[in-house]
């Protein structure tokens, strides 16, 4: 099995590579001693890669998520005070030596990482004079060569590259080359491409297995003996390596200097050519398997296949054998890698799996065995019963006449003797007696059918066969030994049928515990395996009751990415009427209309994602389209990292509760995908919503131009509900909230008056990044510290709009009456309108800022005049909108394809890879198998994770396949 890069591996290696030239490093962390993680960014859409070295063995980019150390190492430190925020110059291979040189930085301030991959391996950081600043393995090559800290690191000892060869040199290599030296170990030192090419140009040549200087006296020992002929006192060991050797030189052709060595020339211009390939550009990637036969109680054959070997070139020696092949050889080297640990613990599944059905066989072998002994144990008992019975009157008088001697009071070897002289006679009754075992009250007689006795000699032969040597107890007469031997053969029978039942059971059991031991021997294979990280968890993220992906931003950096790179022309844009909210994007797989629930749920996200989930605040979510969201500032405005502008008409959502939900999602295997088919699907208007929701969800989604429709019982229900606007101040942590009762009659004039106007009007609104939740956290917790509360001033709805600050308690504290008094007094004549300017103005944030205007009209054309690119429908075309990537790495498909194998309702049988926890809206969870209510609290977030992920696992619902996916 491969285990480490070989030459032409690193050539291939480097050349891939060379598309991270120009990237900066991230971060350094280290997997253990040897093995050190490099993330680098960079590229046009800011690109991450992750680039893994281990020393000795390998070097390529990664995928998958592999396990750091809690504390990183002295060695990665180093690593990350030189190398941090350093763009990646250049990557080379020091001449043909197995050595790769990392340059980081320019000039003077330009870092070397040497990875050394031959012997023990190493790791080397050096200055831009190739001093040492920090070694994994010091240590001394002879009196002069010396690796250690402020060493100065030998460039030129590498080996040179050689990339010219000609016939004479080649001819002087294989003069000098040892007796029946193999063709392919005499190239390996002169060609710098590893054993696979050597091996691949002489296959394809016809040189495969012959060797150099070939004597006819090589198959003789040193004393010039035949190996047949070597003595005797010789061990074990050196006989089996004499046969080897005999069996090598039987398939070793020899080298004929004459008529191969041009086409030898020709193979290793063929090597070169090779080497050439894996220089300039980058080479597909093949992993070489071995097929195994996985044991299997029933008549089909399981095989899997084991990763043996990692090429960037398919070989003629590997053309015959499976393997697999990938995009590149850096994807080749990752997969190999990252499931060699998997691939360990596969085949100890499989011996296992062999030791367990090998029990099981046992039994059943035993079994089948316990019960043909029964049955010939009952044959033999009736056989001799019926031998009896034919017999009955020899049988008698051999009784009798040992009972007779007996009663004489005759010695036993005097009766012993008295048989013999009776056989001697030719006594018929003395013949039959063969043994006589006094001590237990039995004689042997020799009995056979006296029915089917004939004179020839062969059907003597055959009736001597069939005679058999039967045990006589004295007590019994002839007729009482039969029925002894018939008693016998019953037991036996009854012995066998409880067998044959008691079997039936033990098989069932054993074969029961056989596959729960598959069971657990798999599962705990496939829990060790990694799992690549899918794209959209690094936001926040869920799946809708329906089936659609939704994310949204952790940050204001992640609100922009989300909006700039994943959102696309069908996708609906969600956002909190409040600042410093997610950004979410319902991904739209279907391109068709996301159905309400979805816009729901999002809205629930949203809401939840944002300071109102702190301040226990219920406010209202937004949707619009795609083509609606822009970057470009209205004249003398900036919009900042996550901030977007809203053009067009915003479809407010119904008020959500703050109740979001924890639960599990289960990666399935893909045979068991179909069985999950339909568990989020689209619900129906028609099927799932009732009447009055349907009535209400026309209320609430009903567009302004319909509102003169709008029958007199909707109207009503209207009226009940006043209109309430919530503002919270984020400075200050001050939140006001302003009802206005709607008017009992409204004319319908003043409705038609709103239509035309927004008809000719376009909404516009800035979505500005409010402070993360981090940072108001850590602002809350320092007044808490210094003993200050905060105090929220609440505006009620009164039937007059008057503005009243109530304070803690229900009576006004000491001194604030003659306070009341004359700000009432001072702002007598101030209407509700002058009176929300000034507030506005006074606002502490200092960015809202709204100009009062007496004329309405002056300032709606003041408005159409900030808003172009108005076309004839009233429809607006923004100008500099966000241009939304449609060549994103994730196509519409994957997003549907990858939901189908994720599910919350894991069924007992199901084959389930690994668990992924999700926060959601509770009710997009209501299927879930496990789930957990999440509200607004003092709680941290940390703890009610591990006591949820506890209670799901001492569920009785959850089985060991569950449970050790939890613990994970």
């Amino acid at each position: 099995m491969k285990t480490r890069f070989n030459s032409y591996d690193i050539i291939c290696g480097v050349a891939e590579l060379q598309r991270l030239v120009g990237y900066r490093v991230n971060q350094i962390y280290d997997i253990d001693n040897k093995t050190y993680l490099f993330r680098l960014h960079g590229g046009g859409a800011s690109e991450k890669v992750t680039l893994l070295l281990e020393s000795g063995t390998r070097f390529h980019t990664t995928g998958f998520e592999w396990p750091k150390n809690v504390a990183p190492s002295g060695f990665s430190m180093k690593l990350r005070k030189h190398l941090k925020n350093k763009r990646l110059e250049q990557i080379s291979q020091l001449g043909g030596d197995r050595i790769i040189d990392f340059q980081f930085g320019t000039a003077d301030a330009a870092y070397h990482v040497l990875l050394e991959l031959y012997d023990r391996g190493n790791v080397i950081l050096t200055d831009y004079e190739q001093t040492i600043l920090y070694i994994l393995r010091p240590h001394t090559e002879g009196e002069s060569v010396r690796f250690a800290v402020r060493e100065k690191y030998p460039m030129d000892r590498a080996k040179k590259e050689n990339n010219e060869l000609s016939e004479d040199s080649l001819r002087k290599i294989i003069e000098s080359a040892k007796p029946s030296e193999n063709l392919r170990r005499l190239l390996m030192p002169i060609l710098d491409c590893g054993p696979a090419v050597i091996e691949h140009i002489l296959i394809e040549h016809g040189l495969e297995n012959h060797a150099v200087n070939v004597t006819a006296d090589d198959g003789q020992d040193d004393n010039g003996k035949a190996p047949e002929e070597a003595p005797k006192g010789n061990k074990t060991k050196k006989k089996h390596k004499t046969r080897n050797q005999q069996i090598n030189n039987a398939a070793t052709k020899a080298f004929d200097m004459e008529t191969d060595l041009p086409t030898l020339m020709k193979a290793i211009t063929a090597a070169y050519d090779i080497i050439e390939i894996g220089r300039k550009r980058s080479c597909k990637g093949y992993i070489i398997q071995v097929k195994e036969e996985k044991p299997t109680d029933g008549e089909k054959v399981e095989h899997f296949y084991r990763n043996v070997e990692f090429h960037p070139y398919l070989f003629s020696q590997y053309k015959d054998q499976p393997f697999k092949e990938y995009e590149s050889f850096m994807e080749a080297v990752d997969e190999f890698f990252s499931t060699q640990e998997s691939q360990k613990i596969d085949m100890k599944t499989l011996q296992q799996e062999r030791e367990a059905l090998k029990k099981l066989s046992n039994v059943k072998k035993d079994h089948s065995k316990r019960l043909e002994e029964l049955n010939k144990v009952q044959d033999i008992d009736k056989r001799k019963a019926e031998l009896i019975t034919c017999n009955q009157s020899l049988v008698d008088k051999a009784i009798l006449a040992i009972q007779s001697a007996i009663a004489s009071q005759l010695s036993w070897p005097d009766i012993q003797e008295l048989v013999k002289e009776a056989q001697a006679n030719g006594d018929v009754v003395a013949s039959s007696i063969k043994q006589l075992k006094l001590e237990i009250n039995h004689i042997s007689l020799l009995l056979k059918d006296p029915y089917d006795c004939n004179s020839d000699d062969s059907e003597n032969e055959a009736d001597n066969e069939e005679s058999m040597i039967i045990d006589i107890d004295l007590a019994l007469s002839a007729w009482a030994n039969a029925r002894r031997y018939y008693d016998l053969k019953r037991s036996a029978a009854q012995k066998e049928q409880k067998t044959i039942d008691a079997s039936q059971k033990a098989l069932k059991s054993a074969e029961r515990k056989t596959q729960q031991t598959l069971k657990e021997v798999r599962t705990i294979s496939n829990i060790a395996k990694a799992r690549k990280v899918f794209w959209f968890e690094k936001f926040y993220w869920f799946v809708s009751s329906e089936n659609y992906l939704i994310i949204g931003g952790r940050d204001a950096q992640q609100n922009e990415l989300i909006v700039k790179r994943y959102m696309r022309s069908k996708d609906i844009y969600v956002h909190a009427d409040i600042q410093g909210a997610s950004s979410v994007i319902i991904r739209n797989t279907t391109g068709g209309d996301i159905p309400p629930k979805t816009l729901l749920e999002a809205g629930t996200m949203a809401i939840s994602y944002s300071v109102a989930w702190d301040a226990k605040v219920v406010t209202n979510a937004y949707w619009v389209n795609s083509d609606q969201v822009s970057k470009t500032a209205p004249t003398g405005e900036y919009l900042g990292t996550g901030s977007f502008m809203i053009r067009g008409k915003k479809n407010f959502l119904p008020s959500c509760h703050l109740i979001m939900g924890l639960s599990l999602l289960f990666k399935l295997e893909d045979s068991f995908v179909q069985r999950h088919q339909g568990e989020r699907k689209i619900r129906s208007t028609e099927d799932e919503i009732d009447e009055h929701n349907a009535k209400q969800t026309e209320v609430t989604y009903a567009e302004l131009d319909d509102i003169s429709e709008v029958n007199d019982a909707s109207e009503g229900a209207l009226s009940e509900f006043p209109n309430t606007e919530v503002k919270v101040e984020h400075d200050t942590g001050r939140i006001t909230i302003k009802s206005q009762l709607s008017s009992e009659v409204q004319e319908p004039e003043t409705v038609e008056h709103q239509q035309e106007t927004l008809e000719n009007e376009e909404e516009v609104a800035i979505i500005e990044a409010g402070p993360s939740r981090k940072k108001t956290q850590t602002s809350r917790k320092r007044r808490d510290a210094k003993g200050r509360s905060d105090k929220t001033e609440i505006e009620k709805p009164q039937e007059n709009s008057a503005e009243v600050e109530p304070t803690a308690s229900n009576k006004p504290k000491r001194g604030q009456k003659g306070k009341l008094k004359k700000m009432k007094l001072k702002y007598k004549d101030q209407d509700e309108e002058e009176r929300k300017i000034r507030m506005m103005i006074l606002n502490s944030s200092g960015k809202d800022k709204i100009v009062a205007s007496e004329d309405k009209d002056d300032e709606k054309s003041h408005t159409q005049k900030k808003i172009p690119n108005v076309d004839k429908t009233g429809e607006s075309v923004p100008k500099n909108q966000i241009e939304i990537d449609e060549n994103d790495d994730t196509p519409i498909g994957v997003d549907a394809d990858l939901l189908d194998t994720l599910t919350g309702q894991p069924l007992e049988d199901d084959e389930l890879l690994f668990a992924i926890p999700v926060v959601a809206p509770y009710q997009a969870l209501q299927q879930y198998k496990f789930k957990v209510k999440l509200t607004p609290g003092t709680g941290k977030r940390g703890k009610a994770a591990k006591v949820a992920i506890n209670m799901f696992s001492k569920d009785k619902a959850c089985n060991n396949r569950e449970k050790d996916l939890l613990k994970k």
